[in-house]
């Protein structure tokens, strides 16, 4: 059984208990999850079965889209709403101090992840080290925010923010950093993310219609959509039969070749495009140093 199944998460759940469930529910051998959600969050967990786990990494690492409401003048161990108040602030920012440090974090940033994250210190997850009590410190690293915007103020205490981002952002990051930036604390309240690369909310299957329980028959592996969909958001770069029998055998070939034909949505350094004859897949390449770079063949007959 190869494919997706994208679930609509409930709240109060992790999602490794959803893979158990699922995993139980289909009696599936393989199964792993595309992109952690915090319990607390709910929306998009693309679910990968058999075949489709080898595609995880291109999902983890496509655009996410995140809806969060920021709680101010309570700041949280967790930086959610499941943690331990650590520090209050009377003051409320206006919307236009808000707006003012939004800027701060759009683009390249640095982030400081939450304690209570599975990033490993000396060997242990944060998150352990944390419920025991020990202090936890986690440097800064890397992410790509590509939109943060204030969607909506419902009162003084509370607001409501759109993300587009990259692979690893931490939304209670970002809300915490925003919170103290405009000069009060805080901590998300509630979390749903509305995309992951391809997949959308409309795709998305509620995790208790799946659930098999007394005479419920099991759920239809035709619920599944298929290995490739997951790839549907990575720029498409058209290559003849003779290309594609070069990068099949692992040779790079040089990005002159492909002039007027590298989609520019392709990032040059590093970004990933699928490789079709006609409507065929017949792979995954990285551009990188004037070349083109096979990654993952995913045609038959190829390396």
């Amino acid at each position: 059984m190869d494919g997706w199944l994208i679930i609509d998460k409930p709240t109060g759940m992790g999602s490794t208990d959803v893979v158990t469930k699922l995993k139980r529910a289909f009696d599936a051998q393989k199964v792993g999850h595309g992109g952690t959600l915090d319990p607390l969050a709910t929306g998009l967990l693309p679910i990968a079965f058999g075949a489709a786990t080898k595609a995880v990494p291109y999902v983890m690492d496509s655009t996410k889209i995140y809806r969060f409401t920021l709680r101010m003048g309570d700041e949280r161990d967790s930086d959610d709403a499941d943690g331990r108040t650590i520090a209050t602030s009377a003051y409320r920012p206006t919307n236009e101090q808000i707006e003012a440090a939004l800027p701060a974090f759009r683009g390249d940033i640095m982030q400081v992840p939450p304690i209570y994250s599975a990033i490993k210190v000396a060997g242990e997850r944060a998150y352990d080290l944390a419920r025991e009590g020990q202090a936890v410190e986690l440097a800064a690293r890397p992410a790509r925010v590509d939109r943060f915007e204030l969607v909506e103020r419902l009162d003084d205490d509370t607001a409501v923010f759109h993300v587009e981002s990259g692979k690893g952002v931490y939304m209670r990051s970002l809300a915490r950093d925003l919170a103290r930036a405009a000069g009060t604390v805080g901590h998300i309240a509630a979390l749903r993310r509305l995309r992951v690369g391809p997949f959308r909310e409309e795709h998305a299957i509620p995790l208790d219609s799946l659930i098999v329980t007394g005479d419920t028959p099991p759920p239809s592996p035709a619920l599944l959509l298929p290995v490739t969909t997951a790839l549907d958001d990575i720029p498409a770069l058209a290559v003849t039969d003779a290309e594609a029998a070069r990068l099949s055998f692992g040779q790079e070939i040089s990005l002159v070749e492909f002039m007027g034909r590298v989609p520019q949505a392709a990032r040059p350094d590093g970004g990933l495009v699928r490789v079709l004859v006609g409507e065929r897949l017949m792979g995954l390449c990285r551009l990188g140093d004037g070349l083109l770079h096979p990654e993952r063949w995913l045609a038959r007959g190829g390396s």
